[in-house]
């Protein structure tokens, strides 16, 4: 990999983190993202858990949380496609989210660009 499109993945894990901290008021510990092909950006956040979540989580009440999170990302999604947008040059075509809560809320955030040619 170029060290131009290494420097576009650290910056985007960057970015997710800060939208993290923006929007859920306390970002990941850990974040990395990697491309999965041609198309598909992945970034894989780790302890996005906050401390309301961690209460409810104590409490069994796992897919609520996974409900919760799910509807606050999809409500903030031009806040995660947008950095995504601009970093790559590329216009994202799907923004799919995911969580679990069982591992102190291990979470993943993929973006399918459109192709290249199709931009």
């Amino acid at each position: 990999m170029e060290e131009g499109q290494q420097s576009v993945l650290a910056e985007l894990s960057r970015e997710m983190v800060r939208v993290y901290k923006e929007q859920f008021g306390r970002g990941p510990t850990k974040a990395r993202t990697q491309w999965a092909g041609a198309d598909v950006i992945l970034t894989v956040l780790e302890d996005t858990l906050t401390p309301v979540e961690r209460r409810l989580v104590t409490m069994g009440e796992h897919q609520r949380v996974r409900d919760m999170r799910m509807f606050f990302q999809y409500a903030s999604r031009s806040h995660f496609v947008e950095p995504v947008e601009r970093l790559t040059g590329r216009k994202v075509r799907s923004f799919l989210s995911a969580i679990d809560t069982e591992t102190e809320g291990t979470a993943m955030e993929t973006f399918i660009l459109e192709s290249a040619g199709e931009f």
